[in-house]
């Protein structure tokens, strides 16, 4: 497996993890699948604010997987705050490449000089979430039913790293 910063050319990869993961699952609290150039918005977007979008092939050179991070909320405050977002290719996961993919994106975050990432994990997704333990995220907070899909409420789970352990944010 390679991971490397996604190209124009892995958005149809991308974008058939992301309508896969709207179609199939409670990952994305979306009903609607999107088209390429909604993937194409949002990977310019990401550029565009210095932030990375990863993504992880598979042997065949197939996109096995992506991750990515973004701002936390829209206020400076938050600036040192990153949520980020991983999806694997729903036939290949459990094998790794979600690991890979967030050990690569909390190193570009620290590189960045983020302080603290933040997950927004559907509570009934347990593999996200043990993975995310497993890599030293602490659960900080449950929002019971803020979200619906499928006919039915879902909870929503933050886990949070702490990227590096500066006593005051630098500027």
């Amino acid at each position: 497996m390679e991971i490397r910063d996604a190209a124009d050319g892995d958005i149809g990869g991308i974008l058939a993890i992301y309508n896969d993961a709207v179609a199939n699952t409670t990952a994305i609290w979306n009903d609607t699948p999107v088209d390429a150039d909604n993937r194409r918005a949002w990977l310019a977007s990401r550029r565009q604010q210095g932030y990375p979008v990863l993504v992880a092939t598979a042997p065949d050179g197939s996109i096995a997987g992506y991750a990515s991070f973004g701002d936390w909320r829209a206020f400076d405050g938050y600036r040192h705050t990153v949520e980020h977002s991983v999806y694997v290719r729903s036939d290949l996961r459990g094998g790794g490449i979600g690991k890979g993919l967030m050990q690569a994106l909390i190193a570009r975050a620290r590189a960045l000089g983020k302080h603290v990432m933040v997950a927004g994990i559907e509570a009934g997704n347990s593999g996200s979430i043990a993975l995310h333990l497993k890599l030293g995220f602490i659960q900080t907070g449950l929002l019971p039913e803020v979200g619906c899909k499928f006919g039915r409420w879902l909870d929503l789970v933050f886990l949070q790293m702490r990227l590096e352990d500066k006593a005051t944010p630098h500027s």
